[in-house]
This record gives structure tokens, C-alpha cells and sequence, in this order.
């Protein structure tokens, strides 16, 4: 605890504000508390032709939420390269004028300790933040750094770091369990993002989140903080869900699960974890409060390796794409909910146009089904349609991945230059499972557009956009289109079942998909 007033069980959403003029400033704070922070953090070295007796009586006089006033110097990371006591000077000033909260890097607060000045700043509280290279630093001289900043009796202790990899962040999630004292803790960056959006339930006091149309690196929005993983809702008994993948920010995941938990009180969050190795991220992420992985792109083949056991099914697939950390011993199991999800939205699809035959257990019977794509989407798809009885033909831009694939399931390899001049009997079905299409890019797989009224149904496995611009073409030439996203709802909710041991809620999952994606 620090002085008196300010808790360690605090949790808010914090705003950094980095406007360049003080009416941008005020007109930012007003959108902040909007959208649902609780507080924001005004960086004065932002503002051009800043003076400080003009520009912060207004900004303070006219707050519509507590501020957070920081004014950086250039040697700490900040903005500010002037006259140092002219720096101290404002921030002095922004305490007399009502500034609920004042930022001191950890060298000037020792200097105002030495000085006798930090009474002169006791209306406001007062951070004390220290930013280092990498959280391996906070951990050599851990100690002697939180003893230091204690000592001038903060109301909160700031560490910042820059992360290299998502395993260094565990180093901060540490450091907050530990904390006797109220604490902000977290790692800049792309990899950086779990740290903002599981502090709370390490004990972090504030989370940092930016305005709508603001893009920080590493940063999520102030909505996306509220209605996306409702951290105000995360305590210590949370259980966390990931989605290991590489890239990662252009999964709809979260805004899925996330609400979906909710929907049932199931006390769980899911947030996007951008892996850069494999084995460093198992041998670090081993404690029970991650319970569970989604594993995307490029893993889903490779992560069969750090599964402690793997379902048959996965098994034969070669690919796993939901792992559960079984409660009793914290084994890894292993499982693949693409197949079903995958093949099921086909089959429904062509079951509504598609008259069976006696006998026919599916309309993918004895189909063509042409595939581009050998990775671990892929593979379960081929599994799926040979579990169907259609005969599976395989292009991959790793020739020897499609034959080793199509060996496994009884198919043929076609070398992907082939793909262009590829003319496939009518009726045939085209499955997409690489990530050509996905947003933001508008390629396609190098299917002949001539082709396309050829095949009787078009399925893509990417689902950002919700419409290809291959199914677009495809539904343009008469075939019946399946977007990625109807396959991507069937393995969430095979996914949220074995996450929580309960019936996932399917049409309320299906009515965020309508409305979100």
C-alpha cells in the first residue's frame, strides 16, 4: 500500500494522451471517459509550444476524469528535451492545479527525495516509474529497484519494458503477484499485448488502453479492454485461454470466446499470444492459470510435439488446433476441431440443394475434392473428405508436403504451378486452406476463373473477410460459396466445450459472428 487512499486492489483503464495541441487534448480526454476509461494519462511533451501555466490550467480546470500528468524527458524514452528544471518546474505546477496524478521517472523522484521536494507534491499521487531494455533487467536488479521506489513513498511503482518474445513477459506477471505495494507493470510491443490485457489478474493497478481510431502498437483499444475481454471482470482465479500463433492480430477469437465465457459465468479470458518459438513458450507458460490453447497459423502441425498426449483424431491428422492442460496432472492433451467443423459446414451446405441417393452416407461421396494447401488446416480437411468417401486431389507450394499428404489419404499430389491450367470434372469441390485472401491482402489462390462454374460448391477456410474475393468470383459463377467463417464458429464451439467442460452457446455465438464479423 502506499499513502493512504490509493489500493492495490485498484483496477482502471488508462488513456494516453498524445495530442499535439491542448484542444485536441481536452477533446481526447472527453472521447476517453466516452468510451469507458477511468483515467488518462496526459503526455505534455506532446503538445507543441507547450507553456505550462496556460496550457495546464486549462487542461486541469476542465477535466472531465481524473489525469495522469507525465511530461518525459528524451533520456527516459519521453518527449521533452529542454531545460530539466523547467520540466520539474511544470510538473510542480500541475499539482497545484489539481493534476490527480504526477509521473516521476525513478532518477528525478531520488533527486526530489535528496531535495526535500516531494511533500511539495502530496495533494497529487505520485508514480514512480522506471523503464528499462527488457524485463531480464527488472529481474537482475529487481530488489534494490522496488526497495528504492518504495522508499520515497509512492502511491504507485511503474515498471515498462520492451518484450523480444512473449516468454520474457511472464517475468512481469511475477512481478505483480509479488507486489506488496500497488504496482503498473508491462512490456511495450506487438508481443507486449498480454501483458496489458492480464495485468489485473496478476494485481496490476492500471491498464492501458487507446482511443477509437488511435492505433498503438501493443496496445488495445479502451473498448476492445471493456466489451471485447471485459477486464474489469478478471480477478486472481481467472483462467486464461491463448491463441498461439504467428502472425496473431487478425484473429476474431477474442471478440468469440471472450463474450461467450461471459454468456455462460464461466470466469475465463482468451487474448491472442504472437509465439515467436515453440519450445520456449511451453517451457515457460506451465502454470496452471493458462489452461488452454487455440493454435493457429503455423503451428498446428509443429505443436504436435509439446503435447503430452494427443487425441486419436488429431493424431491421424497430424495437426492439432486446441490444446487443454488437463487439471488433475497439467498434462497437455492435444485435440483437432478442425476436421468436423470443416467438412460438417460443406456437407450442410450442399445437403440444402442436393437431393441424396439411397445409401449415399454424404453428399461428399465419391466427389472430387480439390484442396490447395497442405498445412494443418489443410490436412484436416483432406481427413475429413476421405472420412466422406471423396476422392481427394492436394496442391501445396511444398510438393512434398501435398505427396506426403495425399499419401495419408489416399490421394493425389499436383505440383501448385499445375493449379492455373487445373480443369476439374463438374461437380467438383474446391477447398481453400492457405492464408491467400486474408485481410488486408485481396489475392486468391491461382484457380482459373474460367474454371469456377465447374465446381458445385467454393469453400475458403479464411474468414477475415467474411467474403473472399475467391468466393465472390466463385458465387459470381453460379457455385455455391461457404466462407470460413461457418467453419471457424464450429471449432470455437468445439473448442469452448473442451476450455470449460461445458455445452458451448452455440446461437449466441452465431449472433456475435452476424453482428461482428
Amino acid at each position: 500500500m502506499g499513502r493512504a487512499g490509493f489500493s492495490k486492489n485498484s483496477r482502471m483503464i488508462c488513456a494516453p494522451l498524445m495530442a499535439e495541441s491542448v484542444e485536441q487534448m481536452l477533446s481526447d480526454m472527453h472521447q476517453a471517459k466516452m468510451e469507458g476509461a477511468d483515467v488518462v494519462e496526459i503526455r505534455l511533451g506532446c503538445i507543441s509550444n507547450f507553456q505550462p501555466h496556460r496550457d495546464l490550467k486549462l487542461l486541469l480546470e476542465n477535466k472531465p476524469l481524473p489525469v495522469v500528468v507525465v511530461y518525459g524527458a528524451t533520456w527516459e524514452g519521453g518527449q521533452y528535451e529542454g531545460d530539466e528544471q523547467e520540466r520539474l518546474q511544470a510538473l510542480l505546477l500541475a499539482k497545484d492545479l489539481g493534476a490527480d496524478y504526477i509521473e516521476l521517472e525513478l532518477k528525478v523522484a531520488s533527486a526530489f527525495m535528496k531535495e526535500d521536494k516531494l511533500g511539495r507534491l502530496k495533494s497529487s499521487k505520485i508514480i514512480v516509474s522506471c523503464y528499462l531494455d527488457s524485463p531480464a533487467s527488472l529481474r537482475e536488479d529487481l530488489g534494490r529497484l522496488v526497495a528504492e521506489m518504495q522508499s520515497m513513498n509512492a502511491d504507485i511503482i511503474k515498471f515498462v519494458s520492451g518484450a523480444a518474445n512473449i516468454t520474457e513477459i511472464m517475468e512481469v506477471f511475477e512481478l505483480l503477484s509479488h507486489s506488496q505495494v500497488p504496482m503498473i507493470a508491462y512490456c511495450t510491443g506487438e508481443r507486449g499485448l498480454i501483458s496489458q490485457l492480464l495485468t489485473f489478474k496478476f494485481g496490476g493497478v492500471f491498464t492501458y488502453g487507446s482511443l477509437q481510431g488511435t492505433s498503438i502498437c501493443g496496445l488495445p483499444s479502451i473498448n476492445s479492454l471493456r466489451q471485447a475481454y471485459g477486464v474489469k471482470n478478471i480477478d486472481k482465479n481467472t483462467v486464461v485461454f491463448g491463441l498461439i500463433s504467428k502472425p496473431v492480430s487478425h484473429s476474431k477469437g477474442p471478440i468469440l470466446h471472450n463474450p461467450a465465457f461471459r454468456h455462460v459465468y464461466y470466469n475465463g479470458i482468451y487474448v491472442p499470444m504472437l509465439v515467436d518459438d515453440l519450445k520456449a513458450f511451453f517451457t515457460v507458460y506451465t502454470s496452471a492459470d493458462f489452461a488452454g490453447f487455440s493454435v493457429g497459423i503455423p503451428y498446428k502441425e509443429a505443436v504436435i510435439d509439446f503435447c503430452d498426449e494427443v487425441h486419436p483424431l488429431a493424431q491421424s491428422i497430424g495437426a492439432v488446433n486446441t490444446i487443454v492442460r488437463r487439471p488433475d496432472d497439467g498434462k497437455l492433451v492435444g485435440h483437432n476441431t478442425d476436421c468436423e467443423a470443416g467438412i460438417t459446414a460443406i456437407e450442410d451446405a450442399l445437403k440444402e440443394c442436393t437431393v441424396l441417393e439411397p445409401l449415399i452416407p454424404s453428399p461428399l461421396t465419391r466427389k472430387l475434392f480439390v484442396l490447395v494447401g497442405a498445412g494443418g488446416a489443410g490436412r484436416a480437411l483432406a481427413f475429413g473428405a476421405k472420412t466422406r468417401g471423396a476422392r481427394v486431389v492436394i496442391f501445396d507450394i511444398d510438393f512434398d508436403r501435398a505427396k506426403s499428404l495425399a499419401a495419408a489419404v489416399s490421394g493425389i499430389a499436383l505440383p501448385f504451378e499445375d493449379l492455373i491450367g487445373f480443369r476439374p470434372e463438374k461437380d467438383a469441390i474446391l477447398a481453400n486452406a492457405t492464408p491467400l485472401g486474408m485481410h488486408p491482402n485481396t489475392d486468391r489462390i491461382h484457380v482459373a476463373e474460367e474454371t469456377l462454374r465447374d465446381y458445385k460448391l467454393v469453400f475458403d477456410a479464411v474468414y477475415t473477410p467474411r467474403k473472399t474475393r475467391l468466393l465472390k468470383e466463385a458465387e459470381a459463377a453460379g457455385a455455391i460459396v461457404v466462407s470460413g467463417v461457418e467453419m471457424f464458429l464450429r471449432q470455437a464451439a468445439a473448442q469452448f466445450s473442451l476450455f470449460t467442460g461445458h455445452k458451448a452457446p452455440e446461437e449466441f455465438m452465431r449472433g456475435i459472428i452476424l453482428e461482428k464479423f
